[in-house]
């Protein structure tokens, strides 16, 4: 077989509908960058109906086409040998012309990912679709078979180093928990024998801790494309790795200067996963919080704000409180009146600026295997460019 390109149309089949009825199939769920997967390693339980008999039956090796798919949403289904999906997803048979990882590694390539959002039917964000006889004309390079193998070794073997990497930030990450532990102990027990205060208590200003303005004080029409940036949600869940997106001009952030975030502030998220936080670090811009960031900026000179973020996050006592005052029947939440009233635990200044020196170092561990990972994502998008186009 020579190399050349042909219809996806010509590799893959419509797969015979067959529904879970009355079976106990695993309930499988696809995601974004991970593939396909159990729904309870996902999710830690399943979030599937109680009534899952109109779900689809996937087996190895079939291929299953999810939305949005500009955003990659089509694996391979290698989770388990038969398992159930949600109806919406359209599942296809492989031919065997094609490796099925060599398929999958294809319809992620920089070609398919453009043929996708160029094709795409519909106005509204992440609701459009692509017509399925627009997918199937969709032209697939394929290289004889052994040539495929090779391609997909190359891509495993590059997921190997890079999930290695991926569990060295983990370890890191446990090694600092141990350590607060360790000097710290167990802040729920009532033997603690740190003092404690209220958080509003260990700010300078009663103020320091604060909401990001709401309704009229910013609307979404006076963002700009560059400026001031807002910090948001998306911004502390990755702990301020991602870009912000979001802009005002200068004097508009004069006028919200109550609002603003600098270096040492520490940001919680406010709504849905409520007590997310991060330290706002040197590196980057001063800028506004966004309305569903809650700022702590501490009294250095009582606390270190990366003993208090490491306090938030570890310990059951502040874990607990913050449960107890988030409200919300459909999305949980807490609001700066009853974040000021949370309890913390404070021990000396110096033992805080002993965890500080060991974060600091364990930090910059985790920038070189970040820096790495960096590196790993670059080689991997000029191999895809190489292989796919």
């Amino acid at each position: 077989m020579k190399d050349g390109f042909v219809r996806l149309g010509e590799l893959i089949s419509s797969a015979p509908l067959q529904r879970c009825e009355q079976e106990n199939y695993p309930v499988l769920s696809m995601t974004m960058h991970d593939g396909i997967m159990l729904q309870s390693e996902r999710f830690k339980k399943s979030l599937a109906s109680a009534d899952t008999s109109n779900y689809k039956v996937v087996n190895r090796g079939q291929l299953v086409v999810g939305f949005p798919i500009d955003e990659g949403v089509i694996y391979i289904q290698k989770a388990v040998d038969t398992g159930i999906m949600s109806p919406a997803y359209n599942v296809w048979n492989v031919s065997p012309k094609i490796n099925s990882d060599y398929l999958e590694l294809y319809l992620h390539s920089p070609y398919a990912m453009n043929y996708y959002l160029a094709n795409l039917r519909g106005t509204t964000a992440r609701r459009r679709s692509l017509p399925t006889e627009v997918l199937l004309d969709l032209p697939v390079f394929l290289p004889e078979l052994q040539k495929q193998q090779t391609t997909v070794d190359v891509f495993a073997k590059l997921k190997v180093i890079t999930k290695k990497q991926h569990e060295q930030l983990k370890k890191l990450d446990e090694l600092v928990k141990s350590r607060f532990m360790e000097m710290f102990g167990d802040l729920s027990s009532p033997s603690c024998r740190w003092n404690k205060n209220k958080l509003s208590h260990i700010c300078v200003n009663y103020d320091d801790i604060k909401c990001g303005p709401f309704g009229t004080q910013l609307n979404k029409n006076e963002y700009t494309a560059t400026g001031v940036p807002i910090w948001e949600i998306a911004q502390i869940n990755s702990m301020f790795t991602t870009k912000p997106v979001h802009f005002i001009t200068q004097d508009k952030a004069v006028s919200l200067n109550a609002y603003s975030i600098k270096p040492g502030d520490i940001a919680m998220s406010r709504k849905g996963n409520v007590g997310r936080c991060a330290i706002f670090p040197e590196t980057l811009q001063n800028g506004i919080i966004h309305s569903d960031i809650l700022r702590i900026r501490v009294d250095q000179n009582q606390v270190l704000p990366v003993f208090i973020v490491h306090q938030l996050r570890y310990s059951n006592h502040v874990k607990h409180q913050i449960e107890l005052v988030s409200s919300g029947a459909i999305m949980a939440g807490i609001n700066v009146t009853k974040l000021k009233q949370i309890e913390i635990h404070i021990p000396p200044l110096p033992l805080q600026q002993q965890f500080a020196a060991f974060v600091e170092k364990v930090d910059k561990s985790k920038l070189a295997v970040k820096q790495s990972l960096e590196k790993l994502e670059t080689l991997k998008k000029s191999l895809m460019q190489q292989y796919f186009g």
